[in-house]
């Protein structure tokens, strides 16, 4: 099979509507080096760099729900500041990758997403982003 493992897509076509972080970023526990007692931050086994997460809310109106993008980065990555008056902040995610992998709990498949960098979204007139250049196109569930 030529596709194994992450698959690059661009971010207008998982996201056409749009995305909003909810909350902050969240260092990502590594279970099998953590304890109860000790938390061991989880490493990209690629980079090496630490991975971190934000909750993500998908703004197309069928979605349910929200999930996580990790973030790989040396340090924590800052989420832009929310324009006046939103609740959430819109982003777009740069390098974004999709994992796809069947749910143990429900036997269906799911995506997990992982991003090199977020940024402040870009929009149009009319709603919507403007990015989407980095080709491809995928589904998502909770990551």
């Amino acid at each position: 099979m030529a596709v194994q493992g992450p698959f690059k897509v661009a971010f207008g076509d998982v996201f056409p509507f749009g995305a909003f972080v909810k909350g902050g970023v969240e260092a990502v526990r590594d279970f099998d080096r953590s304890t109860r007692e000790n938390f061991v931050q989880a490493r990209d086994k690629d980079t090496g760099e630490l991975v971190w997460a934000v909750e993500v809310l998908d703004a197309d109106p069928e979605s349910k729900g929200t999930f996580k993008v990790k973030l790989s980065a040396p340090v924590q990555p800052l989420v832009p500041e929310a324009p006046a008056g939103f609740p959430f902040v819109p982003v777009e995610f740069n390098g974004l990758m999709v994992t796809p992998y069947v749910n143990s709990g429900t036997g269906r498949l799911a995506y997990s997403l992982k991003a090199s960098a977020v940024r402040p979204a870009n929009f149009k007139a009319g709603g919507g982003s403007r990015s989407g250049k980095d080709g491809g196109a995928a589904g998502k569930e909770a990551a």
